[in-house]
């Protein structure tokens, strides 16, 4: 069983070593693709100085200027797929996924298709947000439950682990959001597509070091993409 984990990052010097350490540690043997846009603070280099310690099992693609979060996953699950991994995952450089909860993913790949890390599934388990933004995180996932009917709790979760069959057969080129919408899609369309999906309730904590990527835009894009997600046809990527 090969696991990859995808780790998108802009400016996360403060974290990104820490993280890596982290996740080389962990019992599973999990690789790491870290998917860099361009940092200016130097994130990439720091990568590549460790890439001898844990050859062929840390990578990292550079990309030409700052991409966006969608896209980022998208060249990262279509590198895991060309590479035959048969679980990919995704989580934040921040800490506010716990590397350790990975574990509880990979168990539940053994009985669903996806995995999604919940803050919302029992109860609300986030530590240190603002009010502000915590509201409208939760009212979030209530607006997607009730546009699309998916039944999901925290629809705009970013720690989601997929078994390889789901994202061989979503055709990203029809995906349409890039910023926290991207969750979304992601999930409305193997939901759509028949997989099953199942959530971990974890604890969020927001970052202690960095800064947050969220934007009134980001949030913007999600609110008036979702309208549209019920109107859409989703199919599986034809075959060449």
């Amino acid at each position: 069983m090969r696991r990859l984990i995808i780790i998108p990052t802009y400016n996360e010097r403060e974290n990104v070593v820490k993280m890596i350490r982290r996740v080389m540690s962990l019992e599973l043997g999990f690789d790491l693709l870290i998917v860099d846009d361009s940092s200016p603070d130097g994130t990439a280099g720091l990568v590549r100085d460790l890439q001898p310690e844990f050859e062929g099992r840390l990578h990292i693609v550079e990309r030409a200027g700052k991409l966006g979060l969608g896209t980022a996953y998208i060249h990262g699950f279509k590198w895991a797929l060309e590479r035959g991994y048969d679980r990919i995952f995704e989580m934040d450089c921040d800490f506010s996924h716990n590397p350790d909860d990975l574990a509880r993913l990979d168990a539940m790949l053994d009985e669903k298709d996806v995995a999604i890390g919940s803050r919302y599934s029992q109860g609300v388990n986030v530590v240190n947000w603002p009010m502000g933004r915590l509201l409208m995180s939760y009212f979030a996932s209530k607006y997607v439950r009730m546009m699309t009917r998916m039944p999901v709790y925290d629809a705009t979760a970013g720690f989601v682990g997929y078994r390889r069959e789901v994202l061989d057969n979503i055709d990203f080129d029809r995906v349409q959001m890039n910023g926290y919408g991207f969750q979304i899609e992601m999930k409305y369309s193997a939901w759509k597509l028949g997989y099953n999906i199942g959530e971990v309730s974890i604890i969020f904590i927001d970052r202690t070091e960095g800064t947050s990527k969220m934007s009134g835009g980001i949030f913007g894009e999600a609110f008036f993409g979702v309208m549209k997600l019920p109107f859409r046809r989703i199919r599986r990527k034809k075959r060449e």
